[in-house]
This record gives C-alpha cells, sequence and structure tokens, in this order.
C-alpha cells in the first residue's frame, strides 16, 4: 500500500476571530487539544474543559503561554453530571460575555463482545458519550436562544456510527446516537439562528488511543485507510473550524465523514 505524505500545517486565517468557543474533552492530545490550539490560531476565545484535572491544567497553561491569558480558560468537567454541565457554560457566559461555538468532544470507548460486556460497561460508554453529547448540546441551545444572536454546535461521532466493528457494540451505539441527536438538534435550533452538525473520523491517533488499543487492531484499521496512514488530530480539527466558521453557513444537521477508510 502506498502511504500518502501527510500535509502541512496550514497557518491560522481569522476565521474565527472575535468568537467565543467551549470544546469540551480538551486537555493536550487528541481531537479536543487539536480543535482548541486550531480556534486559538483562528482567533477565538476558548474555554477548554476535561475531567482530567491535572492535564487540563497543563494544557491551560501552555495554550495561555502561546495565545495570552485573555483568550484562553479552562473548567474542569465532567459531562456526565449536570450541574457541572451548567458550570461550564455558564462561566464561558461570565468570562467572555457570550457563547458562540460548542464542540462537543468528550467521549469514552473501550473493547468488549457482547456476551462478556456488563451493564456498567454499556452504561457508562453511553453516559459520556451520548448523555454528555446530549446535556452540552441542551445547555448550550438554552444559552444561545436566550442571547438571540445564533451559534454553532459541532459533535464528534464516528465511523463506527456506520459501520460495524467487534468488541464496539457500545460506542458504535453511543456515536450512531450522536449522528441522530444531530440531525434532530438542528431541526429544533434552526428557527433561532443555531447551526448543528457533527464530524465522523476514522482514525485519528494519538497516545491516549495508542495506549487503549492493540497493536493488531491499530494495524488492521490503517490498512484500511485509502492513504495508507492515520489521521491527525489536527486534521479532524480543521473540519471543524470549517463547520464552526461562516464557510458552512448553510449547512446543518450533516455528518461529516473525516475519513479515507474504505469497507
Amino acid at each position: 500500500m502506498t502511504v500518502v505524505e501527510r500535509p502541512v500545517y496550514e497557518p491560522g486565517h481569522g476565521l474565527l476571530r472575535g468568537r467565543t468557543a467551549v470544546v469540551t474533552a480538551a486537555a493536550g492530545a487528541g481531537i479536543g487539544g487539536a480543535t482548541a490550539r486550531r480556534f486559538l490560531e483562528e482567533g477565538a476565545r476558548v474555554l477548554v474543559s476535561d475531567a482530567h484535572v491535572r492535564r487540563l491544567k497543563e494544557y491551560e497553561a501552555e495554550l495561555a503561554g502561546e495565545f495570552g491569558t485573555s483568550r484562553v480558560t479552562a473548567l474542569p468537567c465532567d459531562v456526565t453530571d449536570e450541574s457541572q454541565v451548567q458550570a461550564l457554560f455558564d462561566t464561558a457566559v461570565h468570562e467572555h460575555g457570550r457563547l458562540d461555538v460548542v464542540v462537543n468532544n468528550a467521549g469514552l470507548g473501550g473493547t468488549s463482545h457482547l456476551v462478556e460486556m456488563s451493564d456498567e460497561q454499556w452504561g457508562r460508554v453511553l453516559d459520556v458519550t451520548l448523555n454528555g453529547t446530549f446535556r452540552c448540546t441542551r445547555a448550550a441551545l438554552r444559552l444561545m436562544r436566550e442571547d438571540g444572536r445564533g451559534g454553532v454546535i459541532v459533535n464528534n461521532a464516528s465511523v463506527v456510527g456506520w459501520r460495524a466493528q467487534a468488541g464496539q457494540a457500545h460506542y458504535a451505539a453511543a456515536k450512531a446516537g450522536v449522528m441522530a441527536l444531530t440531525r434532530c438538534a438542528a431541526l429544533e435550533a434552526a428557527e433561532f439562528g443555531v447551526r448543528v452538525n457533527a464530524v465522523s473520523p476514522s482514525l485519528a491517533m494519538h497516545p491516549h488511543l495508542v495506549k487503549v488499543t492493540t497493536p493488531e487492531l491499530l494495524e488492521e484499521l490503517t490498512a484500511r485507510e485509502a492513504f495508507g496512514r492515520y489521521a491527525e488530530p489536527w486534521e479532524v480539527a480543521n473540519v471543524i473550524v470549517f463547520l464552526a466558521s461562516g464557510y458552512s453557513s448553510y449547512l446543518t444537521g450533516e455528518v461529516v465523514s473525516v475519513s479515507s477508510q474504505h469497507p
């Protein structure tokens, strides 16, 4: 298989200048961290959030050192806790005066076949990945409707919401739910000027994924990619920037596949 060379990292173009964004599960590595950085490079003010407090503080300090403390704030948030979710969005408005963009990136995976899966395993993945996206979407829509200036919500789904993968029934069900939630929320939010879309990545590599995925599975998944390589998290973040920006002003209720994967 031919491996296509990795693309050049594009500089920011001010696509989100003056906007305030909340990004969940954004503590450093992965799509959330890459998205927070890309948003800052595009001129946004960003409230980063994560359930992992130490990593969140470290990443906040790193970003604030690069982009300034006035544009970067952080607040720990467990998206399975409604009071913490509400505090997160209240903080965004209190610190930055408004809420323009929300990226629901928090999710939880794992590998277990159905015959061995416990109720706790199933419930935990759905509570973080699907219910957490619901809670954050609801909180954001309430604020955006009250504000009256519109806004954008981008959810992080996955190709497994469309395609079967052994050992991933709980994660696939949750991500398929995120896709359905995205479409329904988009219809409801259109009347007050809010767009709701999702990205559906196939394989975006980062250190935390390496820790929970076997080398054999990573090799198998990479072999499915037409480019012969996995995506960098910032390549997914680039698409999220597009969905958050004015370049996608007539796009809502869509799930955009960020993938070179073939069946």
